[in-house]
């Protein structure tokens, strides 16, 4: 989880409690502060799930050498099957 995620998470909770002791009170200045506080907060963590976002697609991407070769040789595997196939249809319309 990223950084800023829970950074948000603690800035929106603390702003939220902050903004509702002041609207308990009558303190308006404590209500601002406190509305600030949990908007900054959610900005936090709509900025820390977009870059969770982006860095479990850009690993989903990279994969590891492993997975990526293995996947390079099972494309190369269905090519081949779907040559082979084309060629025994070729053939196969030669006899008739």
């Amino acid at each position: 989880m990223d950084k800023d995620r829970v950074k948000g998470a603690i800035n929106d909770a603390a702003g939220r409690a902050k903004r509702q002791v002041g609207e308990w009170t009558g303190n308006t200045d404590a209500q601002v502060e406190g509305t600030a506080q949990q908007a900054k907060g959610k900005a936090q963590k709509a900025w820390g799930t977009v870059k969770d976002a982006a860095r479990d697609a850009s690993d989903k991407m990279k994969g590891t050498p492993e997975t990526g070769l293995a996947h390079e040789k099972e494309l190369e595997r269905e090519r081949e099957a779907g040559r082979q196939e084309e060629r025994e249809h070729a053939h196969a319309g030669h006899n008739h």
